[in-house]
Formats: structure tokens, sequence, C-alpha cells
């Protein structure tokens, strides 16, 4: 595999009315990654027009590397799959817009990719209180189950045709459930890496979004 190729992964961040100084920290993490061969396709999920104007002036200033793309509100799972559907890479990264990827993310998820056909990875995840470490079991909503014995959407990495094979469901836990359809027909792995920021303790944040929606689905 020639690493010439500058598009040898695509990173995908959906984005919907976050702020741009939290976007844009996920977009420049993006930006310094000591593996070169990338490109970020920012994926505008029907954002407020101010906003979507900042994505864009910025994308223009980093044209070579960001492709911007913007369509009507349709979430999370079924923007990455217009994503993987443009994207130019033999690998597909994900990055929520609130989060951010340490400079050896992307290096260190494409050393993997020589045991697995998909991995997922920890997190350094970034709290208020304990409690926020801990999210409803998908199986049983009254339970809860810390993030790190979670599979997280932002965490996986892979071949292509992994993504190709199988979309994302706009479903509870749509991350966990691609990454249980992909175990039956690739190799997958758990790896203990923690080279992905997870912010839990931003009020407004994609977290603090669906840390509400899951408390709501606990009361059902």
């Amino acid at each position: 595999m020639s690493l010439d190729n500058s598009t040898l992964i695509t990173v995908l961040m959906a984005v919907y009315n976050t702020s741009f100084s939290l976007a844009k920290r996920a977009v420049d993490s993006v930006l310094n990654q000591d593996f070169p061969h990338f490109e970020l396709i920012i994926l505008d999920d029907g954002s407020n027009a101010e906003l979507s104007s900042k994505l864009l002036n910025y994308s223009i200033i980093h044209e070579s590397k960001i492709t911007y793309v913007r369509h009507k509100n349709c979430g999370q799972s079924q923007s990455i799959n217009r994503g993987i559907k443009i994207s130019k890479g033999q690998f597909i990264a994900v990055i929520d817009a609130d989060d951010e990827y340490k400079p050896q993310h992307l290096s260190r998820c494409f050393k993997e990719m020589s045991h697995a056909d998909l991995i997922a990875s920890f997190t350094e995840t970034v709290v208020n209180t304990a409690e926020d470490y801990y999210v409803p079991d998908k199986y049983d909503h009254r339970k809860n189950i810390h993030v790190d014995d979670c599979i997280l959407f932002a965490t996986l990495f892979g071949k292509k045709e992994v993504f190709e094979k199988l979309s994302f469901d706009s479903i509870y836990s749509a991350d966990s459930d691609f990454y249980d359809r992909a175990t039956k027909l690739f190799k997958t792995r758990k790896v203990n890496l923690r080279t992905y920021i997870y912010y839990r303790n931003i009020e407004g944040s994609i977290s603090a979004t669906l840390k509400k929606q899951r408390d709501v689905l606990v009361q059902i």
C-alpha cells in the first residue's frame, strides 16, 4: 500500500449547530495530525446560516484538505452515510464536531489496520462529574454502563469496504449496532488507544444532547 496517496484516509465530521469555536477545534485537530495522507469532509447537517457560512469560509482556507458539504437536516447517521459515498480514502475515520483528535490519532489507528478491518478505541473522556462516565445500556435502558464499555461512533476507524457494506441506521446506539453487524462479516477489534478526546462536559454539545435523549429513554 503506497503512502503517496494524499487521501489514504477520509475523516468524516457531521455538524449540526455546534458552536464554531468547538467545530474549529475539531477541524484543527484533524489538520494537525502527524499523518498527512487524509481528506476531511465536513457534513453540515442543516446548521444555521451563520455557522454554515463560517464553516464554508474556513473550509475554503484549507481547501487542499477540506471538502464542505451542506444538506437538509437528517441526523448524524445519515450524514455520515452520505459522506461515505463521496469519500476518496481507502479508510474511513469519524470525528464529532465538539471533540478532538490527539495529533497521533490517525497514525495510531492506521497501524492497527494490519490486524483488523474495523476498530473502535477507548477515549480520553472529559467530564464534570463521575456520573458523566456512564450512559444507559442499549440492552436495558434502566442500567448504566461506563463509556469504556461502549462502542463510540467517532472512535470507529476501518477499511472503506466495511462502511460501504454496512450503513449506519438512525437508531439509538447506532455506533454499537454498526460494530455488532460488522463483527459478523469482518475482523473487528476494540483497541487500547486513548487518542480521541471525548468531551461530555459541554452544555448543548453532541454528547450532552445524546445524554438527555438517553435519559428520556430510561424514563420510558
